[in-house]
């Protein structure tokens, strides 16, 4: 039976590129996100999530593969060189400024924004976030001073990162823990004050559906997707995967 109110139901399919610009057009949606855009700061701190987040807030292409630090990587956990990658983006009154985030979140009041991506989440909304640097790098450096004003703390992170647990997560990790590692040794930084936002928000928050993950995988190129249950009106329903495959059109996949 359909969910109450609801006229259709669908399931559609994503994969991880098409999950990150789904979720980076949501984030850009979000009212804090807007407002904060119009008057006030923005940091977008550097991941593979948060390059599509940077495009939308943009308005133009930035080279993704460079807008990294932490990433996985033939079977490691890798870093990109600090000469080699690009520098968090810092919004004020949304134009872009040439100063790093730590300057910045020394005037951050709660209308502020920072937006972090993250390596797990859980069915909880906790998000963790690798951190191979000895203090945490950026998020450690944000983090105390988005909790001490109370700005908004913004997550962006796919479900193919789904874990069961991430504070247990946090439990088993650290940098001085692990004795062996495949790459760099990690610790996780847990973020359980952040706003998650999901393709299950995402989907929300631009076509008002109800959205339920029902499986996770694939082969061909489709490793890592995710595949949900859309439910809604039948016109939301629609959009919904009208534009899906208006994204997967935009990347040549058949």
């Amino acid at each position: 039976m359909l969910t109450p109110m609801c006229e259709a139901r669908g399931i559609l399919v994503l994969t991880p590129v098409e999950s990150k610009r789904l979720i980076s057009k949501a984030v850009a949606k979000l009212p804090e996100v807007k407002k904060a855009l119009e008057k006030g700061k923005i940091v977008v701190g550097v991941g593979s999530t948060n390059a599509f987040v940077a495009e939308e807030l943009l308005g133009r292409e930035i080279p993704r593969e460079k807008f990294l630090a932490g990433y996985v990587s033939d079977g490691k956990l890798r870093s990109m060189p600090r000469d080699e990658r690009m520098n968090p983006v810092v919004l004020i009154d949304g134009q872009v400024v040439d100063i790093s985030p730590g300057a910045v979140l020394k005037d951050f009041e709660s209308d502020d924004v920072f937006i972090k991506g993250a390596n797990a989440v859980d069915h909880l909304g906790n998000a963790g976030v690798f951190v191979a640097h000895e203090f945490s790098g950026t998020i450690g450096e944000a983090l105390p001073r988005l909790v001490a004003v109370g700005a908004h703390l913004i997550v962006p992170v796919g479900l193919e990162k789904l874990i069961p647990d991430v504070m247990e997560a946090v439990r088993k990790c650290g940098q001085k823990r692990l004795d062996y590692a495949m790459g760099h040794p990690i610790g996780i930084m847990p973020l359980v004050n952040g706003k998650v936002i999901t393709e299950i928000q995402a989907l929300r928050v631009l076509f008002n559906v109800t959205a339920t993950h029902v499986g996770s995988g694939g082969i061909f190129g489709s490793e890592g997707a995710v595949s949900i249950v859309i439910e809604g009106s039948d016109q939301e329903v629609a959009d919904a995967m009208e534009f899906i495959n208006s994204l997967r059109a935009a990347r040549g996949t058949p």
